[in-house]
Parts: structure tokens; sequence; C-alpha cells
């Protein structure tokens, strides 16, 4: 087990990402809810009770499931950290994944995106309906340059006090923006964040120019995402016959659009 920062919460070595559980029709590579619980029963009984998710993966039904495995495998919930995040959108229609409207708080999405107070709170009780449990670490899934930073810290103080959140977390942001948000929880007597997930892996190391060295100064804990890099690190440069590579647009966005040349380097080194 690994101490998360200076706080006093302790997770697992290898934490377990949820995004591959979910429904089909958000992304056509994912794991539905018969695949996915052996997985986390193994998972479970390996030592890895550390499980990621997000309210807007695959609509809410990656939640579900881990609330599922919950129940159907009788899993004690003191055992178990569950960490789940908050900003993007949820479609209750259960639409397939558009990555150009995810994080857009307009029309029919509007106060269902973002970091309002409104948005924080219904999301955080909409995760924790999905889940059937409360929710160890609540990230916010990125930052809101729309909403004041007092008006964000001070709504995930409140879901901490409520009870229904026992820690909160950030995710992908400027290291000047989490030091902001940090800043402004301090001087207030509020909660503050004890872990960042920034992307993170061999092919893109920005992290450490100013958020790690940061992070690792005032006493947050660090988590990757895409440790990975949804899987370029783990096979062949040239083999995208599996169905993430062909049908993820968050892969070919992020991985399979750079610079291929220094990418293909260090995947072959690998």
């Amino acid at each position: 087990m690994k101490k998360v920062g200076k706080s006093g919460l302790k997770v697992s070595q290898i934490i377990l990402g949820c995004m591959s559980f979910g429904d089909k029709n958000w992304q056509p590579w994912l794991l539905n809810k018969d695949e996915a619980l052996p997985i986390l029963q193994y998972a479970f009984d390996k030592g890895i009770n550390t499980w990621d998710v997000a309210d807007t993966y695959s609509n809410g039904e990656s939640e579900r499931i881990l609330g599922a495995a919950i129940k159907h495998y009788n899993i004690p919930r003191s055992k178990l950290v569950i960490m789940s995040k908050c900003f993007q959108f949820v479609d209750e229609e259960k639409g397939p994944i558009d990555p150009a409207t995810l994080t857009s708080n307009d029309g029919p999405r509007v106060n269902r995106v973002g970091l309002s107070r409104k948005h924080i709170l219904d999301a955080v009780d909409q995760s924790v309906e999905r889940l059937g449990t409360y929710i160890d670490v609540l990230q916010i899934h990125r930052m809101d340059r729309d909403v004041p930073p007092a008006e964000i810290m001070k709504a995930l103080n409140d879901v901490i006090e409520s009870g229904k959140v026992r820690y909160i977390g950030a995710s992908s942001m400027a290291a000047w923006e989490f030091q902001m948000l940090q800043n402004v929880a301090e001087q207030n007597g509020w909660h503050e964040f004890i872990s960042m997930q920034g992307l993170y892996n061999l092919l893109c190391r920005e992290e450490e120019r100013e958020m790690n060295p940061y992070c690792n100064y005032t006493g947050v804990g660090l988590f990757p995402w895409s440790p990975l890099a949804a899987g370029v690190l783990a096979h062949s440069w040239t083999d995208r016959t599996d169905a993430r590579e062909q049908k993820d647009p968050f892969l070919k966005l992020l991985f399979r659009g750079g610079d291929q040349d220094t990418d293909r380097a260090i995947v072959d080194r690998v």
C-alpha cells in the first residue's frame, strides 16, 4: 500500500482504471458489465483495492458496474478506495462519446458541465446513487476557468462535510491553477486537494516541468492517467489491430497525432 501525499489515505500500488468498463454504445471497444465483473473481483482478490472511475465514463455506466461488483461479490466497503471525477457531461440518453461537446456548458447541457457549485453538488449526488456508496476521492476532471476559484473550493469542501466524499483531488490543469485552488482552500480553512492525476507516461512527460515538482514539494500525491498511453506503449508501434486502436477517438487525438518519429523510437525501445 502507498500513502497519498501527506494525507492519511493509503491506496494500492497499482490502481485499476475503470474507463474500459461500460457501455459499448459509448465506445465500441469497452467491456460490458458481464465482462467487467470478473476482472474487478480478480483485481480485488490480488490486492488491487483502489478503483478509479469518472461520472462521464459510459455516461455513468462505469460507476454502476463498480457498484454492482461491490454488491455482487459482497466486498466490504471499508476495504475499497473508490476514486471518481466530476466536470464533464453525462448523457442521460446514453449516446456515443463526442469529444467536441464533453466540456460544453451551453444549450441543453447548461449547468450539467463544469465546476459550478450547482453541477458539483448534482454530480456528486448522482455518482453516489450510481455507485451505491460514498466516494473516497472526488477529483475535478479538469479546471473550469469560468467559475470563481472560491466557488469551486467551497463546493468541494461542502461535499466532504456532507459525508458523501472523503477526500478531494484534481486532474490535468496548469500548475499555477492548481496552486491557486490550494491557496484559496488554505486561506479559508477548507479541505485541500490530496492528489493530482495528470497525463503522464513515456510519451507525455510535460508534468515533469512544474506539476510533479510542485506536488512533491507540497505533499500532494501523484497519480498518472493513461500510463501506457492508451495501450500504445504495450505493443509494437505498427500493431494497430485491436479494437481500441481502430475506434477510440481519444487515442488518435492524444497519442497518434504527435511527433511520430520520436514516439516510435520510444515505443520500439520499450
